[in-house]
């Protein structure tokens, strides 16, 4: 993944981490990490489950969710919540370390996601209601193609994340059109803290936020439910326990519960990380927060009749907005 370029901008240390900030199996790193903080290189992503040949159950929706290391590890969490609430199944296709310009089409020859697996792609062989996408913002050191960008964090590194958030959206709606079917309603997940970059985050996540506008579509604020209260980009480790924590014996502990392991900053997974990305196998109080919030911004959106003649081109989705905060 043309990691060696690393020793070339060593001396960037801000740089640096705002480019790696989402390596596919381990911690997030900075110029000087915490004690005892571990480093490793970036793993090839499994292919995601093949897309299943039957359709949902009779009467229900089908939600695609799409996105990095952070879906990978949540992936089944999630599918349990909107099951959970009786109007969706959920197929998934993420894969570890990419960004929004893997899953364009156009992209194969440096994308991390196969041509069956774009975008587009399952959107005409999934025929969706809803696409999930959930991007922490990778750059060019996990990510080949992003490769033509300077590390993240530069004012090219946003504008082309906001042109491939817009090119996303008009793929997604043209699959759509091809495939006769009404276009998806997009829900972009606002991204949690990050612990070496709060702003370049901030500026993510306004980007998310003037896409959904733009396309009609919806935020979930899932980023705020692993926030402390008062400090919507403020990294924590640990957070005051919810009334769910405090009822499952192990989850809070002196009436906080446990967002990150010691030696990884970024992902929710309490347990090791593996050579190959997975969804997590053990319990994780932050990726339940996580994804109650995405799940809940999914069923508000799926609450709401359809438009008859496709998303709006501009404008709030204000019923999704308001369940997303």
């Amino acid at each position: 993944m043309r990691c060696g370029r690393f020793a070339v901008f060593a001396a960037l240390a801000l740089a640096w981490v705002t480019a790696c900030s989402d390596p596919s199996d381990t911690t997030t790193t900075a110029a000087a990490p915490p004690p005892g903080a571990r480093t490793a290189a970036p793993v090839p992503a499994p292919a995601p489950e093949s897309p299943p040949k039957s359709q949902p159950p009779r009467g229900k929706s089908r939600v695609l969710y799409l996105g990095d290391s952070l879906a990978m590890e949540s992936r089944r969490v999630l599918a349990d919540r909107v099951a959970a609430g009786g109007r969706a199944t959920v197929h998934s296709a993420p894969y570890s370390g990419t960004t929004l310009c893997d899953y364009l089409e156009g992209t194969a020859r440096d994308s991390l996601v196969p041509s069956r697996h774009k975008a587009a792609a399952l959107v005409r062989s999934q025929r969706p209601q809803i696409v999930v996408l959930q991007f922490w913002g990778n750059a060019w050191a996990y990510t080949p193609c992003m490769d033509s960008n300077p590390q993240g964090g530069g004012s090219r590194y946003y504008a082309r994340y906001a042109a491939d958030a817009k090119a996303l959206t008009e793929q997604i709606a043209a699959a759509a059109r091809g495939a006769g079917i009404q276009r998806p309603r997009i829900v972009w997940v606002l991204q949690a803290p990050d612990a070496f970059s709060p702003d370049r985050v901030r500026r993510v996540n306004g980007i998310y936020r003037d896409q959904a506008d733009a396309g009609g579509d919806t935020a979930a604020d899932a980023g705020r439910e692993v926030s402390p209260a008062g400090g919507r980009y403020t990294w924590a480790q640990r957070l005051p326990c919810n009334d769910d924590e405090r009822a499952r014996p192990g989850d809070c502990r002196g009436g906080l519960t446990s967002l990150h392991r010691d030696d990884d900053h970024l992902h929710f997974c309490l347990a090791p990380t593996t050579k190959t990305p997975r969804p997590c196998p053990v319990h994780s109080p932050g990726i339940v927060r996580y994804c109650e919030a995405i799940a809940e911004t999914v069923d508000a959106v799926l609450r709401r009749p359809p438009p008859a003649t496709g998303p709006p081109a501009t404008g709030r989705d204000r019923a999704g907005r308001a369940a997303a905060r």
